[in-house]
């Protein structure tokens, strides 16, 4: 029970902060947090838990924020703005992975203690970065489209929990499934790969439900027209 009270307030604890970004540093805060949420999911994915009797990785809540982003960058800034942000994100991926690929390489001196560390987190078999990088792409940018198409069709400001909700569900799960199966395919069997991929799923509909007041809330704060009329 405690990884469940806990994980309730590091979801409210993640959104919180998405909230705060947007209202104090506006859109550029937006792109800031994209870039951000990407390597910290990335970093917390490395680390399993149980809930409920089913083991999970962490970074689930993390992502999930990223579909947030770039739904809210959709809405208030338009299509343009949110395929931008999503290669921002793409090239901030590729860097970290890069950058600590080649930092990792370097021999450490005698009294090092962060070198086995780093490697446990950063060393990632190339495997797992490629399925990493794929399904952020590919989702990120089918997200962008469905919003945009959905918006054709439930265009009101009421419903932008449709919007959210179906572009999203629909990505994350295409995400998921791209994940797992360059990651995990042939390294368990059917039965086990499919509960990791429905469980995994599970979850993010379920933080993508939870994020959607949040979303509501920051659509309603207009910090790019504070910020224009302080610089006049």
């Amino acid at each position: 029970m405690f990884n469940f009270g806990w994980g309730v307030l590091f979801m409210l604890v993640n959104f919180t902060f998405f909230l705060i970004c947007y209202r104090w540093f506006g859109k550029k805060g937006l792109y800031a947090w994209i870039g951000v949420a990407t390597v910290i999911a990335n970093i917390q994915v490395v680390k399993t838990i149980e809930m409920f009797g089913i083991v999970m990785t962490l970074g689930n809540t993390m992502y999930v924020s990223l579909y947030l982003t770039s739904d809210l960058l959709n809405e208030k800034y338009g299509r343009g703005e949110a395929k931008k942000a999503v290669w921002f994100g793409f090239f901030t991926l590729i860097m970290t992975t890069v950058l600590m690929q080649m930092a990792l390489v370097f021999t450490p001196q005698p009294g090092d203690f962060a070198q086995e560390s780093l490697q446990s987190i950063f060393g990632w078999m190339p495997r797992l970065a490629l399925a990493s990088l794929t399904a952020y792409f590919i989702s990120q940018f089918l997200d962008v489209r469905l919003f945009a198409w959905i918006r054709k069709f439930y265009p009101s400001r009421g419903q932008l929990w449709i919007r959210n909700n179906f572009s999203t569900m629909v990505s994350s799960f295409v995400d998921t499934l791209i994940f797992c199966t360059i990651a995990f395919a042939g390294q368990y069997s059917l039965p086990i790969w499919t509960e990791i991929l429905l469980t995994t799923y599970v979850i993010k509909f379920i933080l993508t439900a939870a994020g959607t007041p949040f979303l509501y809330i920051a659509r309603n704060y207009h910090p790019d027209e504070v910020e224009t009329a302080h610089t006049r």
